[in-house]
C-alpha cells in the first residue's frame, strides 16, 4: 500500500477527532490482577495504546502516530512449544495463565506473535512503580530474547533499513518492538476492556486465532498489513466474534469500503465497553433480535451483556529515561458533535464499568429481575420476531437463555464472597497491631 494511504487514517483521525494529551490514570487499574483473575478463570483484555515517542539518542528511533495500537490479552491461553511456540492452546496450570497478542506489520511470516504471561507482556519484568531507566530497558529486552519471543518471526527487510552497520538483525527485532509487542507500559498509556468468556468460548477463541496464522507459518502465503483492510482491530474484534460476543467486522473489502468503514483503537474499546454492559442486551428478547447475542446464548451458553466487563487504564511508565510520556490517542470521529467523548466519558464515570464489585452487583440486579419476570413459553411466541421462527427454536432459545441467566446468578454470589474477601484481607492487614 502507498505511504499516503497508509498515512491517511491517523491523519483523518486527528481531522477528526481532536488532538489533546490523554490522562491515562482514569480511572485506573482499580482491582488487583489476582482480584480478577481469582474471579474470572478466563477473560479477554483488548487494549487501545497511546501513540509511541522515543526520546533521541538512545538505540533505534521510534516515533508512532496519534492512531495509536491495539493489543489484547487472553488469560487462559498459552503458546506451545518448540517449533510451536506461535500456536495457542489452553493452558494446563503449570505455567503462564495467559498470553498477550500483538499484530504488527514487522512481520512477514506471521500475522501476530504470542508473548507469555502478563509481566513481559505489560510490563517487561518490571515491578509497576520502578522506573525506567536505560539499564532496565535494556534487560527487557534481554529477558524478551531470553524468552524467545521472535524465535522462527521473520520481519520485512525494509524495517532493517535503519539498523546501524554491523548491528545483530537478531537484536534489532527487540529493540524496534519494544512498548508495541512487549513491554507496552515502557512507551505507551493504554485503556483496556477487560471481558470474561467461558472455557468453549476462549477455546474458539483460540481456534479463529490458530487459523489466521496458519498460512503465514506455513509459508504458503506472506503476511502484508493493511491500515484499512485488515488491521491490529480487526484481529481482536473478530477473534472475539468467534466467541459470539459481536458481529465479524469483514476484512479484505475494496479499499473505498474498508477506508469508509475500518476499526481503530480508541473506537474499538469504547464499542466493547458499551456492548459488553448494553442495558438493552439485559432483554432477552432483544438478545434473539441480536444475531450475535443470540449466538452467544445458543452456542456458547453465555449471556451477551456480562458480569465483570470492566474497563482499566494505565499511563506510560515513569520516570522514564526512554520515551515521552505525554501521549495523545484519537477517536475516529467528528470533534464536536460525535458522540465517543462523551460515551467515554460516561464509561470512566461509572462505578458499575471501572470496579469489579460495583459491576458485579450491577449485574446481579439486573439479572435478579429478569428472573422475577420471567414469563411462560406462550409469551415469546407472541413476541415480534419470534411468531416467524418454530416454537421448537423460540422453546431451546428460551430455555438456554434461562440456564444461562440461573448461572450467572449463581456465579455473581460466589463471585462477590471472593472479591469481598479479597478487599478484606489488605484491611485486617493494615489496622493489625505489630508484635
Amino acid at each position: 500500500m502507498r505511504t499516503w494511504v497508509r498515512r491517511a487514517g491517523p491523519a483523518l483521525a486527528l481531522w477528526l477527532g481532536g488532538c489533546a494529551v490523554v490522562d491515562f490514570a482514569r480511572p485506573g487499574a482499580t482491582d488487583a490482577e489476582t482480584t480478577y483473575a481469582g474471579t474470572f478463570a478466563y477473560y479477554a483484555e483488548f487494549c487501545a495504546l497511546s501513540q509511541i515517542r522515543k526520546k533521541p539518542g538512545f538505540g533505534a528511533e521510534v516515533v508512532g502516530e496519534i492512531g495509536g495500537h491495539a493489543v489484547f490479552y487472553l488469560n487462559g491461553a498459552c503458546r506451545g512449544t518448540g517449533p510451536d511456540r506461535q500456536v495457542l492452546r489452553l493452558c494446563d496450570g503449570t505455567g503462564e495463565a495467559g498470553v498477550g497478542i500483538s499484530m504488527n506489520e514487522h512481520f512477514r511470516n506471521a500475522k501476530w506473535v504470542a508473548i507469555p504471561g502478563r509481566d513481559i507482556f505489560f510490563d517487561g519484568g518490571l515491578p509497576p512503580a520502578a522506573p525506567l531507566t536505560r539499564a532496565a530497558y535494556r534487560r527487557t529486552q534481554d529477558e524478551a530474547r531470553r524468552l524467545g519471543l521472535y524465535d522462527g518471526i521473520d520481519f520485512h527487510p525494509r524495517f532493517f533499513a535503519a539498523m546501524p552497520a554491523g548491528a545483530d538483525a537478531e537484536a534489532y527485532k527487540y529493540e524496534i518492538s519494544v512498548a508495541t509487542d512487549y513491554a507496552i507500559s515502557h512507551g505507551r498509556g493504554r485503556y483496556c476492556a477487560r471481558v470474561p468468556v467461558t472455557e468453549p468460548q476462549m477455546r474458539a477463541m483460540i481456534g479463529f486465532l490458530n487459523a489466521e496464522n496458519a498460512p503465514y507459518r506455513s509459508g504458503a502465503r506472506e503476511f502484508r498489513w493493511s491500515l484499512f483492510r485488515d488491521n491490529c482491530i480487526h484481529l481482536a474484534h473478530n477473534a472475539l466474534a468467534a466467541a459470539g460476543f459481536w458481529q465479524e467486522w469483514p476484512t479484505n473489502r475494496s479499499l473505498l469500503v474498508s477506508i469508509l468503514d475500518f476499526p481503530v483503537p480508541k473506537n474499538e474499546f469504547v464499542n466493547l465497553m458499551r456492548r459488553a454492559n448494553d442495558p438493552a442486551l439485559a432483554d432477552p428478547i432483544a438478545v434473539w433480535r441480536d444475531l450475535a447475542a443470540r449466538r452467544s446464548v445458543l452456542e456458547f451458553g453465555q449471556l451477551p451483556a456480562r458480569p465483570g466487563a470492566i474497563a482499566l487504564s494505565w499511563p506510560a511508565r515513569e520516570p522514564n529515561a526512554v520515551y515521552e510520556t505525554a501521549l495523545k490517542l484519537v477517536f475516529y470521529d467528528e470533534p464536536h458533535f460525535g458522540p465517543y467523548r462523551g460515551w467515554l466519558e460516561a464509561i470512566l464515570a461509572d462505578p458499575a464499568q471501572v470496579e469489579l464489585e460495583a459491576n458485579l452487583r450491577h449485574h446481579a440486579r439486573l439479572a435478579r429481575a429478569q428472573q422475577a419476570g420471567w414469563q411462560p413459553l406462550s409469551w415469546w411466541l407472541a413476541q415480534p420476531g419470534m411468531r416467524e421462527a418454530s416454537a421448537a427454536e423460540v422453546a431451546r432459545f428460551r430455555d438456554r437463555y434461562a440456564e444461562a441467566l440461573g448461572r450467572d446468578v449463581a456465579a455473581m454470589d460466589r463471585q462477590l464472597t471472593l472479591v469481598q474477601r479479597a478487599r478484606a484481607v489488605p484491611a485486617r492487614l493494615a489496622t493489625a497491631r505489630p508484635f
